[in-house]
């Protein structure tokens, strides 16, 4: 299948791969890796190499390769298991890793790992040897996933997702500080009419326009941590899930997240090191085991490159409050007292 893309008017000088990886999140970076590397993307006609640097209205031209025809297979790839038993696991999926595999997606994706990681203890969703996704994380998103072993485990887990019974919270690094300090965003979510690989904001207004149709989401925030006019760590937790659901709802209240380029970030000159994805993260998921009722109350870690962000704006946002400190108020000079009267010498009769 060949593509055709048109960088968005505000992209300067980004790295091909990097635009193309946030235009078709659904294709692993390892398979537009492969596109770069067999001569398959283009730009201006000629082949060009994943650090070419692309702006505003260039379109760049590409094709996946050929993929052999297998079965899908056990590929062992570390994870981090928060939790596990006979009938489901819960993981803390890192940032890169697609969910599912597809065709424009290598064989590093959650599914090959989990074929390895539970080779064995799988009974079969569906009558097929697999595991179970009741959900998903976009490709640059961390933190928690769960997933079934067996169909009633799988429906179970299913179900709860479905009737919103579960709790989810998310932590993330916006762009600047909300004056308010936590609040509620009910805005429909659809697909964006001029850019389709994005979502956006429906006005209800224009829910009359069948390509607009957003449908309901509900997120609640609050500030957990801020920094100055720098940034804010934000926690959110979704009653819905939609597709970027947190990254356009953040964009709406005006505070992007950081390093979501693809709904308008840009980079701040304040930040030595800037972030290199969507600083978003699956943390807290409170959910009932599909077979025995039990309550579990599972947390995922903050990745590395996320505690990093946040030593640097800790440590930023540290140095502006000392040197704010340090400038000192003008005093009112007083009014400057006339010279002393002369002294008056008696004389002596």
């Amino acid at each position: 299948m060949n593509y055709t893309y048109t960088v968005p008017e505000g992209i300067r000088y980004l790295r091909a791969d990097k635009a193309l990886a946030l235009a078709f999140p659904d294709h692993s970076r390892t398979a537009l890796q492969r596109a770069f590397d067999s001569g398959l993307v283009t730009l201006r006609g000629a082949a060009i190499k994943r650090d070419q640097r692309v702006t505003a209205l260039d379109t760049l031209e590409f094709a996946m390769p050929d993929l052999k025809a297998a079965e899908l297979r056990a590929v062992d790839i570390p994870l981090e298991v928060i939790f596990e038993d006979k009938h489901m696991l819960a993981v803390n999926k890192a940032a890169g890793m697609v969910v599912h595999p597809g065709a424009a997606t290598g064989e590093d994706t959650l599914v090959h790992a989990l074929l390895s990681h539970c080779a064995g203890s799988l009974s079969g969703i569906g009558g097929v040897e697999r595991p179970g996704i009741v959900h998903r994380l976009d490709r640059e998103t961390t933190g928690i996933i769960v997933v079934a072993k067996n169909d009633k485990a799988h429906r179970g887990l299913a179900a709860q997702f479905a009737d919103r019974s579960l709790h989810k919270e998310y932590l993330a690094l916006v762009a600047g500080t909300p004056s308010l300090l936590s609040g509620s965003i009910r805005k429909a979510i659809g697909r964006n009419k001029q850019h389709r690989h994005k979502m956006a904001v429906i006005d209800k207004e224009r829910q009359d326009d069948h390509e607009l149709q957003g449908k309901d989401a509900h997120t609640d925030w609050e500030v957990v941590e801020a920094f100055g006019d720098l940034a804010a760590l934000m926690r959110c937790v979704i009653h819905t899930g939609r597709t970027h659901q947190i990254r356009v709802h953040m964009k709406s209240l005006g505070h992007v997240v950081l390093g979501d380029e693809i709904y308008g970030w840009k980079p701040d000159v304040r930040l030595k090191k800037q972030p290199e994805r969507v600083m978003l993260h699956a943390e807290h998921l409170v959910v009932k085991h599909p077979i025995t009722g039990k309550v579990l109350d599972l947390r995922a870690p903050l990745p590395d490159d996320f505690e990093r962000q946040l030593a640097q704006l800790r440590k930023l946002s540290k140095a502006a409050a000392k040197a704010k400190a340090l400038i000192v108020t003008p005093v009112k000079s007083r009014k400057k007292a006339g010279p002393p009267p002369a002294h008056i010498h008696e004389s002596r009769a």
